[in-house]
């Protein structure tokens, strides 16, 4: 697989998990309904925020076990492998639905920035994913560790700004479809589901071939 090939990749698998609801993507909604567009998008930035610092923790934690452990490397390989497709199995079973966006606390921008950046940060599920996914996609061949992450990280936040930016300008009918078209979100999560099973198999294949 080339480089490009292994972005176009890691872009679909960030497309599929960014585009499914969660935390995120409420906490933004609220912010935006409640206080405003320029609340949502305050919010998006600090979602963004935490998007780049996981990015960090995912680039030292690939750089750490490429220099001092490569082979517990390759067993993370099989290890991100399992967990992607568990989350792939899990999206498709489940049926994703939103009832209701509660009320956003936030007094001003800084304040939905903060609480932004703290949600995406405190959120456990993102720092599994990133150790599961980012040594999928951070490979030696590629290069400088620092820069791959750094080009994935550039990835990361433009999309949360497509995807939560979006949804912020456009609150309103963003809330509405959610609320109303369950059929949508539901299929929007096992189509995320879907790809994480291929990844997670084509990630089982390299580490394979690998070892």
């Amino acid at each position: 697989m080339t480089y490009t090939e292994n972005l176009w990749l890691f872009l679909t698998l960030l497309f599929g998990i960014i585009i499914v609801p969660g935390m995120d993507m409420l906490f933004v909604l609220a912010n935006s309904l409640t206080r405003g567009r320029n609340a949502g998008l305050s919010a998006t930035a600090g979602v963004m925020a935490g998007g780049a610092i996981h990015t960090l923790f995912g680039a030292l934690a690939v750089g750490i076990l490429t220099t001092l452990a490569p082979s517990v490397f390759t067993v993370m390989l099989f290890v991100g492998a399992g967990y992607m497709a568990w989350i792939g199995i899990t999206l498709m079973r489940s049926s994703i639905a939103i009832d209701a966006v509660g009320t956003a606390t936030a007094r001003s921008l800084w304040v939905a920035f903060r609480q932004g950046a703290v949600t995406c940060l405190l959120n456990p599920k993102a720092y599994l994913f990133v150790l599961a996914v980012y040594p999928q996609f951070l490979k030696p061949q590629y290069g400088a560790i620092w820069s791959q992450a750094l080009v994935m990280g550039i990835m990361t936040v433009l999309m949360q700004l497509g995807v939560y930016g979006g949804l912020a300008l456009a609150a309103g009918r963003s809330r509405d479809f959610l609320v109303s078209s369950p059929q949508a979100t539901m299929l929007a999560g096992r189509a995320a589901g879907a790809i994480f099973i291929v990844v997670a198999g084509l990630t089982a294949w390299h580490g394979w071939a690998a070892s």
